[in-house]
């Protein structure tokens, strides 16, 4: 069955630096084959979607990008001169490649500016960010005229993963905790849940998150958010019940975790309207995630929408 994967990253040589310190949590023997994927456009990439019938990758810079950048200046060009990169692989293979913006989140009015000009300019689908920037979270006010442009441009914003600002103390001797296996996980998912808890849903109501790896957690935990909330009736300045928020603004992609479990309490939680295909790449492999796909205990018709159906309907494809 055709396929559309949303969580496919890359690398330019501007950004190895950056990455390195993320890399030095892998096997050495791993992280060779990663760069040689990361840095290829054309010949393993192309290979590999056609060989699982993915019509159709949204390319991603990899993590962390700019927003490890202290600079603002700079990481708002390099945001600039990656995106164009991006763009022109994009206009050279424009039935197979979309794009997600890379955007300075160090100034919430760059960020907004480019993120308009890469949708205006390059039909980009939206942005990925790679979790906090230098200690600040989205939900803070300082954003809110990103949010606004992202509303205003009607695209969705993919919440990646990246590490924590501090590494939390129970992680101290156990280094594999702070990083794909857990941290970025428990990062990511309290990421969306600041967004949902902070009230920015209610404000810009028409703003659509994605999240990948199964939702980070999230569906899993829904009912419980609700009877939790409802006790803490001394803070609510929500006008929905959390889980609400998160069935209604939030999509998820099974990028990184292909398992018949997660995807059923995906999508039992969520809708099947809200789940899509991801593989991850290269950090996953797309053999695997195909399979899992295909051959995931769900009707024919749940198949097509989690493989192409729901993409092609929230990006605007």
């Amino acid at each position: 069955m055709k396929k559309i994967a949303l969580e496919e990253h890359f690398i330019t040589n501007d950004f190895l630096t950056y990455t390195q310190e993320d890399f030095k949590a892998m096997d050495k023997g791993r992280t060779g084959d990663f760069m040689a994927r990361l840095s290829d456009f054309e010949r393993i990439r192309l290979d590999e979607m056609d060989k699982a019938d993915i019509e159709i990758a949204v390319l991603s810079l990899t993590a962390p990008g700019v927003q490890r950048e202290s600079d603002s200046v700079v990481a708002a060009a390099l945001a600039q001169k990656v995106n164009g990169v991006l763009a022109e692989k994009i206009a050279k293979y424009p039935a197979r490649f979309r794009g997600f913006a890379h955007l300075a989140l160090q100034d919430a009015h760059v960020a907004a500016d480019e993120l308009e000009r890469c949708v205006r300019d390059y039909n980009f689908v939206g942005a990925l960010i790679n979790g906090q920037t230098h200690g600040r979270y989205l939900d803070e006010e300082m954003y809110y005229p990103f949010w606004e442009k992202v509303e205003e441009l009607e695209v969705p914003i993919y919440l990646h993963p990246g590490n924590s600002y501090k590494m939390p103390q129970n992680y101290n001797g156990h280094g594999e905790l702070d990083g794909a296996l857990w941290g970025w996980m428990v990062e990511t998912g309290t990421h969306a849940l600041r967004l949902v808890f902070s009230g920015l849903f209610d404000r810009f109501p028409k703003v659509k998150l994605i999240l990948g790896h199964m939702g980070e957690s999230l569906p899993y935990m829904l009912w419980r958010f609700d009877s939790c909330w409802n006790i803490m009736q001394q803070n609510k300045k929500l006008k929905k019940l959390p889980s609400q928020y998160i069935k209604e603004s939030i999509y998820v992609t099974t990028s990184g975790v292909c398992a018949n479990g997660p995807l059923l309490c995906a999508l039992t939680e969520l809708g099947e309207e809200n789940v899509m295909f991801s593989v991850d790449y290269p950090y996953e492999s797309t053999e695997i995630a195909a399979q899992f796909i295909e051959k995931a205990p769900v009707s024919a018709e749940v198949r097509e929408k989690i493989c192409y159906k729901n993409a092609q309907r929230i990006l605007k494809l």
